[in-house]
């Protein structure tokens, strides 16, 4: 420690014994003699040069400390954390770039998914309407051929039975005139009669 002549020549009678106490007295906290205390040395303007000195050189080193080891160092690590948010920053830019494209990619897809979905959905419509008009037409082509034979059978029976008609009615006829007159026509005389009623 570093003792300036002016605070030794004031303790050192306080040491040897120049006081007027007795020589047991103490200071009840520290166990030094009362009279050993002087003025507090950082107070004492005797002391001031050489505590401006030190005050000097402390600073100086303490200011070379900082300059020499400690803001290269905190400068390292701004840079270091610097050059780390900014590959963050450009990682997160490349990964929301691909973020976005794959979402396009996603939309388009979807869009040609849709669009194959509405294609299948009109080729399957026209596939089961076209299904729908050859069974229709099949259908209506055996009604037609099953209305045309039974349009023909209706009419050989209605021949048939106009041929039977005529026989029955000539039968009847006879029969009448045979009843009113008494006697017989000719099968001829009574097919003539017939026909021309029946027109």
């Amino acid at each position: 420690m570093f003792v300036t002549s002016a605070f030794a020549q004031e303790s050192a009678p306080a040491v040897e014994g120049g006081h007027t106490g007795t020589e047991g007295d103490t200071h009840s906290g520290t166990g030094v003699p009362a009279e050993a205390h002087g003025v507090f040395p950082p107070f004492d303007p005797a002391t001031f040069p050489s505590q401006l000195l030190w005050l000097a050189i402390t600073f100086g080193l303490f200011y070379l400390f900082l300059k020499k080891v400690v803001m290269p160092r905190v400068g390292g690590i701004i840079d270091v954390r610097n050059d780390r948010i900014t590959q963050d920053l450009d990682h997160a830019a490349r990964l929301k770039g691909e973020a976005d494209a794959a979402v396009a990619a996603y939309e388009q897809e979807l869009t040609e998914a849709k669009t194959k979905a509405n294609a299948i959905g009109q080729q399957a419509n026209d596939a089961a309407k076209a299904e729908a008009e050859a069974a229709r037409k099949k259908v209506e082509a055996a009604l037609d051929q099953k209305l045309g034979e039974a349009e023909a059978r209706i009419s050989s029976i209605k021949a048939n039975a106009m041929k039977e008609v005529g026989t029955i009615a000539e039968d009847t006829a006879s029969a009448i005139v045979e009843a009113l007159v008494g006697g017989k026509a000719s099968k001829a005389e009574i097919a003539a009669a017939v026909k021309s009623v029946a027109r």
